[in-house]
């Protein structure tokens, strides 16, 4: 029997056309393997090089989220470290002092108040073993104060300052203590004299910290602190602790991992915080990401197994059929007709070549285009973190496949009266109600056009549109969503549009287009589509004359006339209106003049809010309201203080040290010029004005010199000599102190600016 195979399969092969079948049937098997197979580590490699790309992103959004929580506590906690009532408690005999420590309480409560995350303040001196504290107050030793295990932090500062870390609570102090605690040192003349301890709410600091939850995958988010202790998690399917655990000791130096656990590919991302020192670490199942591409390897297999059972299938039919006449042909004629077999063998090429066609197409359409990345692209493009041309085009053709070459048009949209918006809503809702926002202009603009989204953060959300079909208006479609989105959201947006524009290196400019064009907001009021091939003609009125009358405003402020501000105001605004010039530079001296009435204001109410903060949202009108309500209880404020002597002296002084600025006076001087002592002119300088005689005349000083650097090339040692400084060096430093910035680049800085607005 062997025998009779063995010569049947010698038979077979020594035909060409069985032969050739045979090896294309083999060899069509082997590449549709080898696609199938390559198609799928291809697909793998690039969804885990995109998924991780997101889970970065997505880590980077909850790290800077709570860095900027951490920040904030820290910055809370640097001001107890500088406060009096801190500085008394730490260096005071007295420490019991019922008057002192009801002052230290009421500062410690306005700060927690002020705070969304904080739960509670401890400040403990370590010398006198002793505690002040909200809400326990006043205690002596560690021995009467109930949370006081966490004072052993003192050995752990090093060389850091402050830290921050998870601590086990004891019985009976979670009603005010805290599972987190940020640590700061409080030092007197280089000496660490006391520890700031400020409680945080864990809700409240990881409360915007739920990202959407993706359904088809497996995934889970850690965050972990120096010890690894894990601190919050966030998941939509269960893993243990051991896996966090294996997840760290597999992480690479780049942050990303790869690691099998319990029959399952995990893939791993992880970022470090470099404010707080935590790890946020982000887990993947990778059997769900890559369950389609392993189905399509099933496929490939079993089409391969076909293609075998085909070739048998035609081998055998040759065998007992085209090959019967083949055999009649050898015995009559000694030959053999091979025209069949290679028709059998171009049947067999043509379903290899569609089989391999499909799957081409398959491997190309597993690339997942995210709306984020789209979105992050625009953003890089908008502020220029990506130059090259070709790394341009390369991520433009990635994550923009679908766009042609037809030319395309970058709208800004932008929510009316921001900061009244962002005030009515939580922050929570503000990424929600952009959402929505651009959920609307999909829904509008989608059938009509290709578009893509992009928050910009704050009021502003860029939009690129590309028209299906000629014929299309931008202006007339946005102007439909402008009018849209008040009736859903109950609020107005203003957009800008751009030229239309073909090529993507052009992006970033036109998007700077459309917020040129949303500028003029200013002049034309809410709810508005302008376009920047309307303004980009729009000429400034120059017989009217230049400059805002803000020093009218001042002089009537400082001299307590409420009714003639409102008037100052009024012709502020109106010439303004008049001279319809650029909106940059219109807003540009409107905030410098909010500047000047603010500095007018008590000391304490200065920082509270700058009310000049969002102007760019506002329309010319409600400028002119913000104004007059904020100039209201500053005159009356002066008005009242007009009539006290105190502020007469007060302002004999600054009179005297504006009109003296280019001399060297000091305290004495001032002091002398009033009549009264050095002491008594000391404080009451700092009673009406919150500030002392030399800051004051040293930021008088600092405000000339900007002002000459401007407007003069004097050298810098001449305008040194003109505010009162002997030594070029000695001003420079004083400069660099109160601007940040030292004399020579401010100039630059102030040509380049004034260059800037007069090409407008």
């Amino acid at each position: 029997m062997l025998k009779s195979i063995k010569k049947r399969l010698m038979f077979n092969w020594a035909h060409s056309q069985i032969r050739l079948v045979l090896i294309l049937t083999v060899s069509v098997c082997l590449i549709i393997l080898a696609v199938g197979l390559t198609s799928f580590y291809t697909s793998k490699s690039v969804l885990q090089e995109e998924l991780g790309e997101l889970q970065q992103q997505m880590l980077r959004l909850n790290m800077d989220v709570i860095d900027e929580a951490i920040k904030e506590t820290d910055q809370v906690a640097i001001q107890v470290a500088l406060s009096d009532h801190i500085y008394w408690f730490l260096t005071s005999d007295n420490q019991n002092s019922y008057r002192d420590i009801s002052q230290s309480y009421q500062f410690l409560t306005t700060l927690i108040n002020n705070s969304a995350y904080i739960k509670s303040i401890y400040v403990y001196d370590i010398e006198k073993d002793s505690f002040l504290s909200i809400p326990q107050g006043f205690a002596s030793n560690s021995a009467t104060f109930l949370d006081s295990a966490w004072t052993e932090v003192a050995s752990e500062f090093g060389d850091k300052s402050m830290l921050v870390k998870k601590r086990e609570l004891p019985r009976g102090a979670s009603a005010n203590g805290s599972d987190i605690t940020l640590f700061r040192q409080v030092k007197i003349q280089g000496k660490v004299q006391g520890i700031v301890a400020i409680n945080l709410m864990d809700e409240a600091l990881f409360a915007k910290l739920n990202p959407p939850v993706m359904n088809d995958l497996n995934r889970m988010r850690y965050i972990v602190d120096e010890e690894d202790q894990i601190l919050y998690s966030v998941a939509n399917h269960e893993f243990d602790e051991e896996a966090v655990e294996l997840a760290i000791a597999e992480m690479q130096e780049d942050g990303k991992g790869d690691m099998s656990y319990q029959n399952r590919q995990l893939l791993i991302n992880q970022m470090e915080s470099k404010v707080a020192g935590w790890r946020f670490i982000s887990i993947v199942e990778q059997d769900s990401l890559l369950a389609q591409s392993k189905r399509i390897a099933q496929v490939v297999f079993l089409v391969s197994l076909a293609a075998l059972a085909l070739g048998s299938a035609v081998i055998y039919y040759i065998n007992t059929q085209a090959l019967r006449p083949v055999r009649r042909l050898r015995q009559l004629f000694g030959a053999v007709d091979g025209k069949t077999g290679e028709d059998g063998g171009i049947d067999l090429e043509k379903i290899a070549g569609e089989l391999l066609g499909k799957h081409a197409h398959l491997s190309h359409l597993v690339r997942d285009t995210l709306s984020e990345a789209s979105s992050k692209l625009m953003l890089d493009l908008y502020n220029g973190n990506v130059s090259g041309k070709r790394d341009m085009e390369e991520k433009w053709q990635r994550y923009f496949s679908e766009w042609t070459s037809a030319p395309m048009t970058a709208a800004m949209l932008s929510i009316d009266r921001y900061g009244e918006w962002s005030r009515a809503m939580s922050g929570s809702d503000h990424s929600l109600l952009k959402f929505a926002m651009a959920n609307i202009a999909t829904e509008l603009l989608g059938t009509q056009w290709r578009i893509a989204c992009a928050d910009f953060g704050k009021d502003k959300m860029a939009i690129l549109l590309q028209a299906r079909s000629e014929g299309q208006v931008a202006e007339r479609k946005l102007l439909e969503v402008a009018e849209q989105i008040p009736r859903y959201l109950k609020f107005s947006v203003s957009a800008g549009v751009s030229h239309p524009f073909a090529d993507v290196t052009r992006v970033k400019q036109a998007l700077l287009e459309a917020d040129n064009a949303l500028m003029y907001r200013l002049y034309r009021g809410y709810g508005q589509v302008i376009s920047f091939h309307e303004v980009s003609q729009h000429e400034v009125d120059e017989t009217q004359e230049e400059g805002l009358t803000v020093e009218r405003v001042i002089q009537a402020i400082e001299a307590g006339n409420e009714q003639d501000a409102l008037e100052s105001i009024a012709e502020m605004m109106e010439r303004i209106r008049c001279r319809n010039g650029y909106p940059s530079e219109a807003l540009t001296g409107l905030q410098d003049a909010a500047g000047r009435i603010d500095e007018l204001a008590p000391a304490e109410e200065q920082g509270s809010e700058a009310f000049c903060e969002r102007f760019g949202t506002l329309h010319l009108a409600d400028i002119e309201r913000e104004f007059a309500e904020r100039v209201k209880p500053v005159a009356e404020r002066y008005g009242r203080l007009i009539e006290s002597k105190d502020y007469v002296t007060c302002h004999r002084m600054i009179e005297y040290m504006k009109q003296h600025l280019g001399e060297p006076i000091g305290i004495p001087e001032i002091s002398e010029f009033v009549g009264i002592s050095s002491s008594l002119a000391s404080q009451v300088f700092k009673q009406e004005t919150g500030e002392t005689i030399y800051n004051y005349l040293t930021n008088l000083r600092m405000e000339r010199a900007a002002e000459l650097l401007a407007r003069t090339d004097d050298r810098l040692s001449d305008i040194a000599q003109m505010v009162g400084y002997q030594h070029e060096n000695s001003f420079i430093r004083t400069f660099r102190k109160c601007k940040e910035i030292t004399p020579g680049k401010y100039r630059d800085m102030m040509r380049t600016r004034m260059d800037a607005a007069s090409k407008e």
